[in-house]
């Protein structure tokens, strides 16, 4: 088990140093996240002051907050879909080679993003926090706790992205060709999650919707923790949801790459 460990613990040093080379993708990311934070903040605050300066919950400074979080995020979670490279991997047979390795391949995956992520958060996310805190202001809990259980929310938020991207992927087995089912899958769990406007701002029966999938767990869970939007108890109980859809989604990919597995043809030398 120590070897093991040691292992995953390479793959994520290797995602992290993979990661840190591409220096002007992170610096393109980190400008695009500055511009639509400011169109996306100046859409939520017209929409709060038409309110009459609170909006379910929200008032400028807190939505500033859920602006700017949810960009610094963007990168680290992946909202939009991971592993694609396991979906060219299974569309080319090269797979095989990753069920041949002494590792398993859902969790070597993980390993790797987890390492991305990490590295995404420095140059990437907290920039993007830092700009909007210095121009139009956010607030934030003056206390430590929000930020420690912020931490462990935002790690499980980073593995339930990969886990349902991973599952997305894996369908590679049975559909071949998977970007229709990954494009519509980025629609629906961006909108879903959260990442356009909060899920409290949804009517009633959409924001049931959307808690019964994993997506809220993944962008406005994090975010309510870290900006103190939710609090003890609440805030407990939300990543104890985070950790229900992590086992629920890892063990849906396990189904899925054990099937995929009996299923998997390589023909050719």
């Amino acid at each position: 088990m120590r070897a093991n460990l040691r292992t995953y613990g390479q793959l994520a040093r290797a995602g992290f140093h993979r990661q840190s080379t591409y220096r002007l993708a992170l610096l393109a990311g980190l400008v695009t996240n500055i511009v639509f934070g400011f169109i996306r903040a100046a859409i939520l605050f017209a929409a709060v002051e038409s309110a009459g300066g609170t909006l379910a919950g929200y008032t400028s400074d807190t939505i500033s907050a859920y602006v700017w979080l949810s960009q610094g995020l963007l990168g680290a979670v992946n909202i939009l879909g991971g592993a694609s490279e396991l979906s060219e991997r299974i569309r080319n047979g090269d797979v095989a080679v990753d069920f041949t390795r002494p590792v398993d391949v859902q969790a070597s995956y993980l390993a790797t993003d987890l390492g991305r992520a990490a590295f995404t958060i420095l140059p990437r996310g907290l920039p993007s926090v830092l700009v909007g805190a210095l121009t139009v202001g956010l607030a934030l809990p003056a206390q430590i706790w929000p930020y420690l259980l912020g931490l462990v929310s935002i790690t499980l938020a980073v593995s339930i992205s990969f886990l349902c991207g991973y599952a997305v992927n894996i369908l590679g087995f049975w559909l071949v060709e998977t970007r229709g089912v990954r494009s519509l899958y980025a629609v629906t769990s961006s909108f879903l999650g959260g990442l356009f406007v909060p899920v409290g701002l949804f009517p009633d029966w959409l924001s049931t919707l959307a808690h019964a999938t994993p997506f809220p767990s993944i962008v406005q869970v994090p975010i309510d923790i870290i900006s103190g939007h939710v609090i003890g108890v609440e805030a407990i109980k939300a990543v104890a949801m985070q950790c229900f859809w992590a086992a629920l989604t890892c063990l849906v990919g396990r189904s899925l790459t054990r099937a995929g597995r009996h299923k998997l043809e390589v023909q050719g030398g």
